[in-house]
């Protein structure tokens, strides 16, 4: 699918790899809307790239359903969705307090796997009504999964949980949405220089860099953004999840 003129849909898109995305659709000619919780630095991004800001819980169905269809008046119907918006609790089961509380959990599942089927649904919806591009396609999602889903680690249960739902959920989705001519895709990073890894004292990031076998450094937000941009502009990617972690395969030393 080419960019150009073309309305895109960014979640998270205030911060880190949200907001590179952004960066990138807009440098590509795709008008976008920056979506997220924090509606001040969605302007700020927006403001930036000649987008539009759009406040949005996206675990929230009457707040995802406005955020759909505010920047489809700004844009039209949006052919890209991209969900970025995510959090991640670093909490143990069984911890010196006790159990995990139950709503912690509920809250990361709710925003991370939740919170991006409820955008999809709603935007996929809108853009199986669109008229197919020459290549046949209505539309493209692209998901943020984690490479948590496959080898999460101690404190991780609730993150890796919602990640692998992410990861379980794009071939069954993809294949239902075929009909419609609208791709599904999925990427699991690894460890990126994003806002929550950027906070971390340096010996702290030097030390997670040394685990990730080549390049040995934290991914940047422009390398994930790069290959959302492959994956609309190939349209025989569909129903995959790639993980873009440099052979990070083991749990760090």
């Amino acid at each position: 699918m080419q960019l150009k003129d073309q309305a895109a849909l960014v979640t998270g898109g205030a911060s880190g790899l949200g907001a590179a995305t952004a960066r990138r659709l807009a440098k590509g000619g795709a008008k976008v809307a920056v979506c997220d919780i924090n509606a001040k630095l969605a302007e700020t991004v927006a403001a930036e790239i000649g987008g539009v800001a759009v406040a949005c819980d996206v675990a929230d169905a009457a707040s995802a359903e406005a955020a759909v269809a505010s920047a489809a008046k700004a844009h039209g119907p949006a052919r890209i969705l991209v969900n970025c918006a995510g959090i991640g609790v670093a909490k143990r089961v069984i911890g010196r307090e006790g159990p995990m509380p139950l709503s912690e959990f509920d809250r990361v599942i709710k925003v991370n796997l939740i919170g991006s089927f409820n955008m999809l649904r709603l935007a996929t919806a809108e853009m199986s009504k669109l008229e197919p591009l020459s290549t046949g396609e209505r539309g493209v999602v692209i998901s943020t999964a984690s490479i948590a889903a496959f080898d999460g680690q101690i404190g991780q249960a609730a993150y890796s949980a919602s990640k692998g739902g992410i990861v379980a959920m794009t071939l069954p989705i993809a294949r239902e949405l075929a009909q419609f001519g609208i791709r599904v895709l999925s990427i699991a990073p690894g460890l990126f220089l994003t806002p929550l890894l950027a906070g971390l004292p340096q010996e702290a990031q030097d030390s997670l860099a040394a685990a990730i076998p080549f390049p040995r450094r934290l991914g940047n937000a422009d390398e994930f953004a790069s290959l959302v941009l492959h994956m609309v502009d190939n349209a025989y990617l569909n129903g995959e999840v790639v993980r873009l972690d440099a052979s990070l395969r083991m749990a760090p030393k």
